[in-house]
């Protein structure tokens, strides 16, 4: 099966041209290549792009997956139904510029994505680096708190979850009205309802990358508030203790990365 979506820009720089051909023939500043994915940024009428090309993960990347019960991301397809479920919901996220994916044998489809860059943007995770022990304003802490909550809030309640949910993959355009945009939406899975192991995974992913920020137990609440429109003592038990895990589960993956328990109580 055969898609193809071009912008105006794209559209007209490759006019007369195979989009597979024309794609595949870029190159760029390399920032990602693994064995069937390569990620690079070019410049398209004047304006920076990332590229994303994926040749065929094979059948036995097909099979490990699905042996360790995980779903295999097979190309391109799955990033850009992503960004289109995204701008659905209102979540800010990436802007889709060209996107190709051809081929009917799972282990050979081959396909690309091109985003425009996100400029001048800056992950949480080195925005909020230094935070422990240089503070930002209270209302700055709170505000993107509030803003994150509200972003997974809409996300998971429309069905996505990213699987790789880590202040990394969360940019931040600072100004008189910030903005947070999701990124990296290589893994994300799109459904009717998403399944509580999978809130579990994203929330504890965010946990756990923030617990070298300074996060209080008072920012914790903050967030379950903003995320379940309530606070924690109003919430059923089934709720509190899914957050309980939550908790859990960043923990221990924090343990496991570092070899240590976090300075976070």
């Amino acid at each position: 099966m055969n898609e193809i979506f071009l912008d105006r820009g794209f559209a007209a720089a490759w006019q007369g041209r195979d989009p597979f051909e024309a794609a595949f023939a870029l190159s760029g500043e390399e920032f990602r290549h693994v064995k069937s994915r390569r990620t690079f940024r070019v410049e398209m009428d004047g304006q920076g792009c990332f590229v994303k090309l994926h040749r065929g993960i094979g059948w036995r990347e097909i099979f490990k997956d699905l042996l360790q019960g995980k779903r295999p991301v097979l190309g391109a397809s799955n990033e850009y139904r992503a960004i289109r479920r995204l701008d659905e919901l209102n979540v800010p996220t990436m802007l889709p510029r060209a996107y190709g994916s051809r081929g009917w044998n799972p282990a050979r489809i081959q396909s690309f994505l091109v985003t425009a860059e996100l400029a001048g943007m800056v992950s949480l995770e080195d925005h909020c680096r230094d935070w422990r022990t240089a503070p930002p304003p209270v209302t700055e802490r709170v505000a993107l708190t509030c803003r994150l909550a509200r972003m997974l809030r809409r996300m998971h309640r429309g069905g996505v979850n990213h699987r790789d949910c880590y202040l990394c993959h969360f940019l931040l355009r600072q100004g008189e009205k910030p903005e947070l945009h999701v990124i990296d939406l290589h893994r994300a899975q799109i459904r009717r309802r998403t399944p509580r192991r999978y809130l579990i995974k994203d929330l504890a992913g965010i946990w756990f990358s923030a617990m070298d920020t300074g996060m209080t137990r008072r920012d914790q609440l903050r967030f379950i508030r903003v995320y379940e429109a309530k606070k924690f003592s109003q919430l059923s038990p089934e709720r509190q203790y899914f957050w309980q895990c939550v908790d859990r589960t960043a923990r221990k993956l924090y343990r496991r990365v570092h070899g240590r328990q976090p300075e976070f109580v």
